[in-house]
């Protein structure tokens, strides 16, 4: 695992902004996937991981029960990544892991959970076009004829119009929503991890600049997938000892649950850390 500790502020804005230059296009462009956690101790874990116990076995029957339920235009919940990045949104335990093209907003969450501020917080930093250099052939040659870095839930949709159903049964793809079986295929020989943008249903998705991982098992640790390919990530490391340091700043930018989750729900939570005495 490739870590840096960070001990200043604007140490850490040089790493965070590291690999940014575009030499092609001369311009800062990175190609970066951030995540930030509040303690570097964690492990890239899915929502759906995270039940713990036989949870893979779980994953059909949660989709296919929130697609049941959800009431939501029906016409997203027949498109499967439209259903799955819903889901995930609304915090339906899924294979997805969240993930920012902004470094500031993974600072955020390195450093918004008060109770964490006397543990060392982490950002995650993968390069995502490396990732994608591990994908089937199919799916690299649909990124480069469309000249793109990473996956959009159109882009996708588009790649399968037709194939298996839902584990065995035949249909058209876009009419089983909670179907995962063509995409695991995909990863039979070589499991991969695959970067894609969520569609903009709502301002959250927006402001917090967000897309999502996903590999073609379930049960795969990122992690591993990670370290088994070096080169691909970094981590910076955060003291406890700078969390207030870099949240004030962050604050003061405007980054904040405030911006990041609109609404009461995201006001409230900015308003009762900011009103909360320094502990640390």
């Amino acid at each position: 695992m490739t870590d840096t500790v960070v001990n200043s502020w604007n140490e850490l804005q040089n790493e965070l902004f590291i690999g940014s230059w575009n030499d092609s296009i001369q311009r800062y462009r990175s190609p970066f996937a951030f995540r930030g956690l509040p303690d570097s101790s964690y492990r890239l874990k899915t929502s759906l991981q995270r039940l713990e116990g036989p949870y893979w076995q779980l994953e059909r029957h949660l989709l296919r029960n929130f697609r049941k339920y959800a009431q939501i235009d029906a016409r997203e919940l027949g498109l499967f990544w439209h259903l799955l990045s819903i889901a995930q949104h609304h915090g339906l335990p899924t294979r997805l892991l969240d993930w920012t093209y902004s470094p500031y907003i993974a600072l955020h969450f390195a450093t918004a959970n008060l109770d964490k501020f006397d543990s060392e917080g982490v950002i995650w930093i993968v390069d995502y076009e490396k990732c994608h250099e591990h994908l089937p052939e199919k799916l690299q040659h649909m990124l480069t004829s469309e000249g793109a870095q990473a996956f959009t839930v159109e882009l996708l949709h588009s790649l399968q119009p037709h194939g298996d159903g839902i584990y065995g049964e035949e249909a058209s793809f876009q009419e089983i929503a909670e179907t995962l079986t063509r995409f695991d295929l995909l990863g039979a020989e070589e499991e991969f991890l695959l970067f894609f943008e969520p569609p903009s249903i709502n301002e959250r998705i927006i402001n917090q600049f967000a897309l999502f991982s996903i590999a073609p098992n379930p049960q795969r640790s990122i992690d591993e997938w990670l370290e088994q390919n070096p080169g691909v990530y970094r981590r910076i490391c955060i003291p406890a000892e700078m969390k207030w340091e870099c949240r004030d700043k962050l604050d003061q930018c405007n980054i904040s649950e405030r911006v990041l989750f609109p609404g009461l729900d995201g006001l409230c939570s900015w308003l009762k850390r900011q009103y909360s005495p320094k502990t640390v």
